[in-house]
């Protein structure tokens, strides 16, 4: 396969896992429904995935493709622990 290919297949498997956790941590609508459709387990599986490609591509990967993955995991990750933090203070005022 062609590097290039291997680029856009890279970039195209990090965006569609970043926006299915974008859209699991109820950040933005569900495209189909066009509704917030909030689920922390599926964001967290997705945000792993991300994760296991960043471990299993280390060293493999040009600066570009390195710094692109490791944004939009931080990016992920921290929103993540945001809705953690918010889910569990709701949960402590009931």
């Amino acid at each position: 396969m062609e590097e290039n290919n291997v680029n856009k297949h890279l970039f195209s498997l990090i965006i569609s896992l970043s926006a299915a956790a974008w859209q699991q941590l109820g950040k933005v609508p569900n495209v189909m429904t066009g509704k917030i459709e909030r689920n922390l387990g599926e964001a967290k599986v997705s945000i792993d995935m991300l994760d296991m490609l960043k471990e299993k591509t280390k060293n493999n990967l040009t600066e570009d493709e390195e710094k692109i993955l490791i944004t939009t995991l931080t990016d992920l990750q921290l929103n993540y622990v945001e809705e953690l933090k918010l889910e569990q203070k709701k949960e402590t005022q009931h």
